[in-house]
């Protein structure tokens, strides 16, 4: 039985949320954070990234920089900066991107529901990437940036959203990036009560965030182990997210860029691809369907489209597996896509213009337009206890960090 549960949340002040709202930490370089927030005393980067204001000699995971995320965090909050609520609550988090709007339960998921696979992942994490979070959540005491989860959505859950929707929003801003933010408190004790008993019988699905949710995990168990005698109330047991609803959702594309043909002209690689695959001349950028591929080579678009069955499998049916499989290995000789470094990937929303660009300028030979994974594939890679191939989703809107914080002691 999944828990969804209400907390006391630190937040910003009003008039400052759209200052303090940050992208998540890992999507930006060190260089990038600087420019963002060095005119912005109040950017959260102060916090997530605290490394921009140390000198750049600093390990970026060194425990100074830790400790100096917190004492910034504690200069927000004894400043103003953040408000921390007087009982426990749920809140609402809508983004709006492209005419497309998206709406997500902010509250705590269980560690134990993490470790009973209640909460199920798509992906590995890293053990680097794991213990960078693990120490500053624990060092700073709170869960600073939310792990995107999905839910299954029912008409029970729809209605009380619709219901939790009528508040007025406390934050309502857009972001530099053009991203609307839009966030509602929910402090009605009946319709939090009724939103967490409709999440008693489900399970949850890790869009993004596994390393987040992975140093929950170990940081509560760590609180765990010093103190044996633990409530179950205990807030350590817990770590934020946004509960999202499935049928809200649109996973991007997560194209491939291939540095050289592997010591083959255009046409050698085309007539290789021939062997398995249609390839046909047709400028059409941007798949059609699943299972099918759009490459871009010497200023002209292609489809690709399979000459072979697709399986049922959950993994191998994977676009991302079928290329990696079909092409990039077998003809291209990219084996490792997590560390050949004639390999790259571009995020859907940076477009087919950008492959279009990097192709034309010499620096990659070839790229591949993918057909987005569907919500549907994940979860049932999910549900069957497997992993994704690498770079297989690509989420958008990211979730802002510093809208929401969960102080675990």
């Amino acid at each position: 039985m999944a828990k969804l549960k209400s907390f006391r949340a630190l937040r910003p002040r009003k008039d400052l949320a759209d200052k303090i709202a940050s992208l998540p930490y890992d999507v930006v370089s060190l260089d990038e954070v600087i420019e963002i927030a060095k005119e912005n005393p109040y950017c959260f980067f102060h916090i997530s990234r605290a490394e921009m204001d140390l000198d750049r000699s600093v390990d970026p995971y060194s425990e100074q920089v830790y400790k100096k995320g917190r004492s910034t965090l504690e200069k927000f909050i004894n400043e103003g900066y953040f408000i921390r609520e007087d009982k426990p609550l749920l809140y609402l988090y809508s983004q709006v991107m492209d005419g497309r709007m998206q709406t997500g339960i902010v509250a705590c998921a269980s560690i134990d529901d993490y470790m009973k696979n209640l909460i199920k992942k798509h992906e590995l994490t890293r053990e680097d990437k794991e213990k960078d979070r693990t120490r500053h959540l624990d060092i700073l005491n709170a869960n600073t940036g939310p792990v995107f989860l999905i839910y299954r959505d029912n008409d029970e859950k729809r209605a009380l959203l619709e219901k939790a929707m009528k508040a007025e929003p406390v934050y309502d801003f857009v972001a530099d990036d053009g991203i609307r933010h839009i966030a509602r408190i929910i402090d009605d004790a009946a319709l939090i009560s009724a939103i967490e008993k409709s999440f008693v019988n489900d399970e949850l699905y890790i869009a993004d965030g596994h390393h987040r949710a992975a140093s929950g995990v170990r940081v509560g168990n760590m609180r765990r182990e010093k103190n044996p005698g633990y409530s179950p109330d205990e807030e350590f047991n817990y770590f934020m997210a946004v509960f999202f609803p499935h049928s809200q959702l649109k996973i991007l594309a997560y194209n491939r860029v291939v540095r050289d043909l592997n010591g083959m002209d255009r046409d050698s690689f085309i007539a290789a691809l021939g062997k398995e695959f249609k390839v046909v001349k047709t400028g059409l950028k941007v798949p059609e369907k699943v299972n099918t591929f759009s490459m871009y080579i010497d200023r002209e678009w292609y489809t690709v489209t399979p000459l072979f069955d697709i399986t049922r499998d959950p993994i191998e049916s994977l676009d991302v597996t079928i290329i990696q499989k079909k092409i990039l290995a077998p003809i291209l000789g990219i084996t490792d896509p997590r560390k050949d470094k004639r390999i790259d990937f571009v995020g859907g929303i940076r477009g087919t213009a950008e492959l279009e660009k990097v192709v034309d300028s010499g620096e990659f030979a070839v790229a591949f337009s993918m057909h987005p994974t569907e919500i549907s594939q994940l979860m049932e890679v999910s549900d069957a206890g497997m992993m994704m191939p690498p770079k297989s989703t690509w989420f958008e809107p990211k979730l802002r960090s510093g809208l929401f914080l969960h102080e675990i002691d």
